[in-house]
């Protein structure tokens, strides 16, 4: 029998209130280092509201948040970075003066020290050379190399969107938070999507915020599902698509169920 994957991510009891709405209601999950965890749900379910408090842009009234041990709470979203935690937002995001390639190189959490660059000395020019390198490979791999010099707004949004997972992997996380990365893809799209993700798991752990449940259903080890704020399943893919109760939030259809009315 193998042994347990360690806990990469460790969510408590979070509890978020905007005003008089309870957007998450005692959330917990954790995330096990090198996998694929999805979290799915309908809309309003807190997905998004989830990964914000995760990373700091929404405070919780109740619960904790912790990475590889450490407390996440209070950590400022610009601090991240160097914790190993990259994400990706549902909007592009990427900096329509810059190229596919300056776009990317932007993720990397090195930067030439200010004083070498302003001077143009070869410290700063070896790192810069470095990273644009590193940025091409990883472009490569996403099977974009070739747009490298190309305007991010001349291209598909298809690939804008593989441009800014990109630089979510230049900056080299340990943990991949991806906040629906399938939106707007085609068919073929979402395939080479999953074909990527198959491969980061052997490099960091990835989490999905996805409305596409077929997707999430076919790249995930592990899947957390929300309704209203709660989590309502949580297990393989094999385990939710069984579970009476995520049909229900899918279906709006009720259900019989051992717990009470206002856990259904």
């Amino acid at each position: 029998m193998s042994e347990p994957q360690q806990t990469t991510l460790d969510v408590a009891d979070l509890t978020v209130h905007f005003g008089g709405i309870l957007a998450l209601d005692g959330v917990s999950l954790r995330i096990a280092a090198n996998e694929i965890h999805g979290i799915i749900g309908p809309n309003g379910a807190g997905k998004t509201t989830l990964f914000n408090a995760i990373c700091g842009f929404v405070r919780p009234d109740r619960g904790s948040i912790s990475y590889r041990g450490r407390a996440l709470l209070g950590t400022a979203p610009h601090h991240l970075a160097r914790l190993g935690i990259a994400r990706t937002l549902q909007g592009l995001g990427l900096w329509p003066g810059l190229t596919v390639l300056e776009n990317v190189v932007v993720g990397s959490p090195l930067r030439p020290p200010f004083l070498s660059s302003m001077l143009a000395l070869p410290r700063a020019d070896r790192l810069e050379q470095r990273l644009a390198e590193e940025a091409r490979q990883i472009l490569d791999e996403l099977g974009i190399r070739t747009l490298a010099d190309a305007s991010p707004a001349a291209l598909p949004y298809g690939v804008q969107k593989r441009v800014i997972i990109a630089r979510a992997i230049m900056a080299r996380p340990s943990l991949l938070l991806l906040d629906e990365p399938a939106s707007g893809l085609s068919a073929q799209e979402m395939e080479r999507l999953a074909q990527l993700l198959d491969r980061l798991r052997h490099r960091m752990s990835v989490v999905v915020v996805e409305h596409h449940v077929d997707l999430i259903m076919a790249i995930s080890d592990h899947i957390t599902v929300l309704n209203f704020g709660r989590v309502i399943a949580s297990g393989t893919p094999e385990e939710i698509r069984g579970d009476p109760q995520v049909a229900a939030a899918y279906l709006g259809e009720e259900v019989p169920t051992t717990e009470t009315s206002a856990d259904a």
